[in-house]
């Protein structure tokens, strides 16, 4: 029988929807405190109204936190840590219960009090080690904070303290596994929570043939936990305290239910108000509800990067431009770039979906968008792939 770590995992839709409102609400009256002018004045009657709002991209979060260290200007409460990501971008930490809603995640891989878990992500300027343990300590759990690295060190703690759960990325277990058996020692881990990388299929079954339950989670380090998986190779399930939008990319336009886009989070925690925030990840809504009970909506899980600005002739291409093209002209109705080559020079064909016959129009507004001359290809609509890619780099450099 399925126990769940909460009842908003079996709310029904209309009650999760007048929960994430209220939350919305709250948390826009906190941004509008401390950055009135960064929010359009909006009155937000449903959550449909979200999409009124602009985006937030890594790199003005990135711009703000330059000029005002070191959240840019986003008050943070109840903060005890400080981390840093590339770019460099920094993020806040709370030590409070379940402040990066792992719990959630944890109790669905069946970890609790009775659990060890060895905790292979890195504790060093990056979040994840400190996600994990605080979401075991919600959940329960003891933990070894082993980090990354020293893997017959790592073996050897396993067996010695008896851990009985993994948390890590999805490939480093079986390293330690191998290790184990290497040295002539069984191991009791039957849990793994794993993210930060891929979960191959041959992995997962090298895994469940160990007697090995192995789940993985969607998260950031801006955003902290997003989604997760309650059993394999169905989906995973949104976590209750975000709401997830699948946007068009380069622009705040959500897609029809299972078509690609990019993953757009606010996410409802009070202590660090992000409103938008584009991850720059593609994956798809998933039909109907999770066979476990829980009522959230599901994502197909990561399916790439939407970020896929790409520069032709030597000059940037952005997913902006092309979603204004299609914006800016209406005998358009969807768009897709394609950068090639011809001997050793770029080409740069535009594939149009359009009703209408194309007499020099498209081009005129391809060279006016993207500042680039290029092959018009008009097709009729409904014939570009549904996959979230609007620029697509199919150039080969021999090497």
């Amino acid at each position: 029988m399925t126990t769940y770590f909460d009842a908003f995992e079996t709310q029904s839709q209309d009650e999760r929807e007048a929960r994430q409102l209220a939350g919305l609400r709250q948390q826009i009256e906190r941004v509008r405190g401390f950055a009135k002018s960064c929010l359009p004045d909006i009155e937000v009657n449903d959550l449909t109204d979200l999409r009124k709002f602009p985006v937030l991209r890594k790199s003005k979060l990135a711009s703000w936190q330059a000029d005002a260290p070191p959240f840019g200007g986003i008050e943070a409460s109840n903060v005890t840590h400080i981390f840093q990501s590339p770019g460099p971008i920094y993020e806040p930490g709370g030590t409070s219960a379940d402040w990066w809603r792992f719990g959630r995640f944890l109790h669905a891989c069946g970890i609790g009090s009775d659990d060890i878990i060895q905790n292979c992500f890195s504790y060093h300027l990056t979040p994840a080690g400190l996600m994990f343990e605080n979401g075991a300590r919600t959940v329960g759990a003891k933990i070894l904070p082993a980090g990354i690295g020293q893997t017959a060190l790592q073996a050897r703690a396993a067996r010695d303290v008896g851990v009985t759960a993994y948390a890590g990325t999805p490939d480093y277990l079986k390293v330690i596994l191998e290790q184990a058996d290497q040295d002539g020692f069984d191991l009791k881990i039957d849990k793994a929570a794993v993210s930060g990388g891929a979960l191959f299929p041959s992995l997962r079954a090298y895994y469940a043939d160990r007697g090995i339950s192995c789940l993985q989670c969607y998260a950031t380090a801006d955003l902290g936990h997003i989604a997760y998986e309650t059993e394999p190779d169905a989906g995973m399930i949104t976590d209750e305290g975000v709401i997830l939008e699948i946007v068009t990319p380069g622009t705040g336009d959500p897609v029809p239910e299972g078509e690609v886009g990019e993953i757009v989070v606010t996410t409802l925690n009070p202590d660090y108000p992000l409103l938008r925030f584009g991850t720059g990840d593609l994956s798809a809504i998933l039909p109907g509800e999770s066979a476990c009970g829980r009522t959230n909506r599901r994502i197909k899980g990561w399916m790439g990067r939407a970020d896929q600005t790409t520069k032709i002739k030597g000059m940037f291409v952005r997913p902006e431009q092309v979603a204004d093209l299609v914006k800016g002209h209406a005998a358009i109705e969807r768009v897709r770039v394609i950068a090639d080559r011809a001997g050793d020079a770029d080409v740069m064909v535009v594939r149009v979906e359009s009703e209408t016959p194309d007499d020099g129009q498209f081009a005129e507004a391809v060279q006016a968008h993207l500042k680039l001359k290029g092959q018009i290809e008009v097709v009729p609509p409904g014939s570009l792939p549904r996959d979230g890619i609007v620029i697509e780099d199919k150039r080969v450099y021999e090497t």
